[in-house]
């Protein structure tokens, strides 16, 4: 059983995607190491993993799911939507992926003129829908209820019929030597179509990525053009994205 402040800081976890001991210990008015503590027992009851200062929603072969996915750090995926979306121009053709940050970028284009919108997401699509100035392709294939995404071959196939301008992608994970990673070997088949058939690779992740894991590899940075992301804490990740000619845009500037 769950105490309440565990499940408080829980909640703060799936919110954001990472909570911070000393954050927690002011909201919720006791010592950090009280924190410490229901942190270790939260994590050896294997609902967070822990990491410097505090800790990050578990992840490792199996993702969350969409609705926590979604939840978690919503206001800064809705920002770096915006941002992605400004380097967007009208009359251009984009792939978007799966993903609930590559919707955000979605959302953002909702008011733009003249797109052309290739897409293995359901979500996206009936975003871009309610757009009258947007064209929408839905790929076909099979679908995967748990999150509105088509996958499979002839995704692949549909992807693949396309020469796009602008590619929107985003990841599960992404690991320090700059993998990018999934979980479904399916959807990560679409997404490196996705790459191979786009002018611009555009890469839209959080920074509590970095903190996770995931089994199946998608491509490396040095497979994106732009990155997308609020802030890169490590300076090795840092260092690979300016060696590979990666543009990095954040919400910090």
């Amino acid at each position: 059983m769950l105490s309440f402040r565990h499940k408080q800081i829980l909640a703060a976890a799936r919110k954001s995607g990472r909570v911070l001991v000393d954050d927690l210990a002011e909201s919720l008015r006791v010592t950090p190491q009280t924190i410490r503590r229901d942190l270790n027992e939260l994590c050896a009851q294997g609902h967070l993993s822990r990491v410097h200062g505090g800790a990050v929603v578990d992840s490792g072969v199996a993702n969350l799911s969409y609705e926590a996915r979604r939840l978690m750090s919503a206001e800064v995926k809705e920002r770096l939507g915006r941002l992605c979306a400004d380097s967007i121009p009208d009359d251009a053709s984009i792939f978007i992926n799966i993903g609930t940050t590559t919707e955000a970028v979605a959302r953002a284009l909702g008011t733009r003129r003249d797109l052309l919108v290739i897409t293995n997401n359901l979500n996206v699509a009936n975003i871009m829908a309610a757009n009258p100035n947007c064209d929408v392709v839905v790929t076909g294939g099979m679908l995967r209820r748990s999150d509105g995404g088509l996958v499979g071959e002839s995704t692949v196939d549909m992807v693949q019929q396309f020469k796009a301008d602008y590619a929107v992608i985003g990841a599960s994970a992404i690991d320090e030597d700059g993998a990018l990673l999934d979980f479904d070997y399916r959807e990560v088949r679409v997404a490196q179509a996705i790459i191979a058939n786009a002018r611009r690779r555009f890469l839209v992740a959080d920074s509590s990525k970095f903190s996770r894991s995931a089994p199946v590899r998608i491509a490396s940075m040095e497979s994106i053009d732009e990155f997308f992301t609020d802030r890169i804490d490590s300076p090795a990740l840092l260092e690979l994205c300016q060696h590979k000619g990666v543009k990095i845009n954040t919400l910090e500037g």
